[in-house]
């Protein structure tokens, strides 16, 4: 059995060679079959085992890790001086040696890694193991999601993704089949909300479109009921609010009675409703969900995305509610701003972010200017507000301009710094 521990500190003393073997023997890859596939003489592969000379490009690496079959594990060890110019296919800028050697790991896609050789070293199936870890792996990609910056979050995604995809024609029984698809459609759906969160919408229509596939060749309906969730967040935001209706109604029907995604189905209801201005269904949603979250267990991962509890509870009201111009929304989005106060020093999180923006909306329909302005600077400013939600920014944002209000330059300026593509979003 492979010592997963001899794996790990490779890793960490960027020990390509030690890496390489490893993998070249528990996979039972010969010299030859690494050297058809990356183009190389097979000489120059027991050069590569055992440490020695360079490889100068990404691609180069990249194959030679995908011909050992641990994804992206060697690119960050390989000892290489990168070409000056730029990898075509993949983008990459050049990288001396020295940053090379910097590169960190990731500790969950060491684990990813090192459970692929544990698996190849043991059989040639996918085992009760490998599911238990690949199932937690995505639990952890779901507890990260609110504090892990979406794109960071998107490249662990698809390494998971792609791990995937290489098992999905290894020999399992129909249990571990189901569950295998399972948690394939969950990582699918990870990413396309990550992909939504990035403003990329192409992509998100492709994930969602492949996790509802496997939601329903899995038999999943809670699964292809938070595809459908997540799509009426993505038509909200792009004011569709009539398909995000829809889209939440789909859910509704889908989801397990008194489950997280019917919670979270029915607060889509109701936000949709709110930006249609129709008082009376929205007030009935936030009841809904208010009675609905009384009843839920306590869950000890409040924080997972897929998870629902009273302090999103919170949260949603306080959006939902700002959105009608209902002054009640002033005391939630307090609420949450305080429960979700930053240390001194330290930065908002992504939801008291997005609590000041509502807090925001409603003083300014209570002519609470100054504090108004003051609490939108300061959510704008963290740089905590992801592109999907920038337009909740710029309403604020475009509220301020309307009224001729003297911080209405520097809110534009700091809402226009928010949209550039490089900042990061931490």
């Amino acid at each position: 059995m492979l010592d997963r521990d001899d794996v790990r500190q490779a890793l960490r003393d960027h020990d390509f060679g030690t890496v390489f073997r490893l993998a070249r023997k528990y996979g039972g890859i010969s010299y030859q079959k690494i050297a058809d596939a990356c183009d190389i003489k097979p000489d120059r592969v027991g050069t590569l085992a055992r440490g020695e000379g360079r490889i100068t490009t990404v691609e180069k690496v990249r194959r030679i890790s995908d011909a050992l079959r641990v994804p992206g594990l060697m690119v960050g060890i390989a000892p290489r001086e990168w070409e000056s110019r730029c990898d075509a296919v993949h983008g990459e800028t050049p990288t001396p040696v020295s940053a090379a050697h910097s590169v960190e790991i990731p500790s969950i896609d060491d684990e990813m890694d090192s459970l692929e050789l544990g698996r190849r070293a043991a059989a040639s199936d996918v085992g009760n193991e490998t599911l238990i870890r690949l199932e937690n792996a995505f639990d952890t990609l779901a507890v990260d999601y609110s504090k892990v910056p979406p794109r960071d979050l998107l490249a662990r995604t698809r390494r998971f993704l792609s791990y995937t995809t290489q098992l999905f024609d290894a020999r399992k029984t129909l249990a571990e089949h189901r569950r295998f698809v399972t948690v394939g459609g969950r990582l699918a759906l990870m990413g396309a909300t990550l992909q939504i969160d990035l403003g990329r919408q192409g992509a998100a229509t492709a994930g969602l479109r492949t996790a509802v596939g496997l939601a329903k060749q899995a038999d999943r309906p809670e699964l292809e009921a938070w595809c459908h969730e997540t799509d009426a967040w993505r038509s909200l935001v792009q004011g569709d609010y009539a398909r995000s209706l829809a889209l939440s109604g789909a859910a509704r029907r889908l989801a397990p009675k008194g489950s997280s995604v019917a919670i979270q189905a029915t607060a889509q209801e109701g936000r949709a409703y709110a930006r249609l201005g129709r008082s009376r269904e929205t007030y009935d949603s936030i009841a809904r969900v208010h009675r609905y979250v009384s009843r839920l267990p306590a869950t000890n991962r409040p924080e997972h995305h897929y998870h629902y509890d009273p302090d999103k509870s919170t949260s949603y009201t306080a959006t939902t509610l700002s959105w009608l111009g209902d002054p009640a929304a002033e005391d939630y989005a307090r609420e949450v701003i305080a429960r979700l106060a930053p240390a001194p020093g330290a930065r908002l999180t992504r939801r008291a972010a997005v609590a000041h923006l509502d807090l925001a909306l409603i003083l300014l329909a209570r002519d609470h200017l100054d504090e108004a302005c003051g609490t939108a600077e300061r959510a704008i400013g963290s740089q905590r507000v992801v592109p999907s939600s920038h337009w909740r920014a710029l309403e604020v944002v475009k509220a301020v301009e309307s009224r001729r209000l003297p911080e209405a330059a520097s809110l534009r300026a700091a809402y226009e710094n928010l949209r550039q593509p490089g900042t990061t979003i931490t």
